[in-house]
């Protein structure tokens, strides 16, 4: 399949991790990063999404406002990522946008290492507030969420996204949303409790 051209301003950029859950366990993937742009693809002008991979990032340094342009192909299962398209190539940064703001939140500007994601730990967060405020920030994320039924009949999966948060304790913007509920085998059902996000997040100060 032949790549897909495209051109556009980054709106945002934040970490493309998978999240896998099999009834209390629970394990992320750190893939890459999703650009978020507002631009033309295909010839077509609108708002569209792109994965691209960990060594694309560090060379290129992208953040909020970056004119840019480059190559991707549809991805082969829309289950699997948030973005768009994926594999992208030939990156190329046609004008840096400006600097970050003063005085976040939203938070807009190069985002972390995923290893230093990881360290962070993460909270869940309200889905309402993720589109309305935290879309744009460097510590929001919307990760596909594979849910293994069964242990012991793995093929049987279900699929959902969530959301995230990988910022600063005392962010006024945070709301946490509804506790998540993940389905088991014969119907069973876990529901994560408030001290997981505790627990992630527990080694970083307020502030942090």
């Amino acid at each position: 399949m032949d790549k897909i051209v495209w051109s556009g301003r980054i709106i945002s950029i934040q970490p493309r991790i998978r999240l896998t859950r099999s009834f209390d366990i629970r394990t992320h993937s750190y893939l890459g990063y999703c650009l978020f742009l507002e631009g033309v693809v295909a010839g077509e002008s609108r708002e569209f999404s792109t994965a691209i991979g960990k060594a694309a990032q560090e060379k290129h340094r992208f953040r909020v406002g970056d004119e840019i342009s480059g190559q991707s192909l549809p991805v082969a299962d829309e289950r699997l990522e948030l973005a768009e398209y994926y594999k992208a190539s030939r990156l190329k940064v046609l004008q840096r946008g400006e600097a970050a703001p003063a005085h976040p939140p939203p938070w807009h500007g190069v985002p972390l290492d995923l290893e230093e994601y990881r360290a962070r730990g993460r909270r869940r967060l309200s889905v309402r507030t993720y589109e309305s405020k935290c879309r744009s920030c460097v510590w929001g994320c919307k990760m596909p969420v594979v849910m293994i039924i069964d242990q012991w009949q793995p093929q049987k999966k279900r699929y959902r996204f969530e959301t995230f948060c990988y910022g600063p304790r005392s962010c006024a913007l945070y709301k946490a949303g509804p506790q998540r509920q993940v389905p088991g085998r014969k119907g069973m059902t876990w529901e994560e409790p408030d001290w997981v996000d505790e627990e992630e997040t527990s080694h970083r100060g307020l502030d942090e």
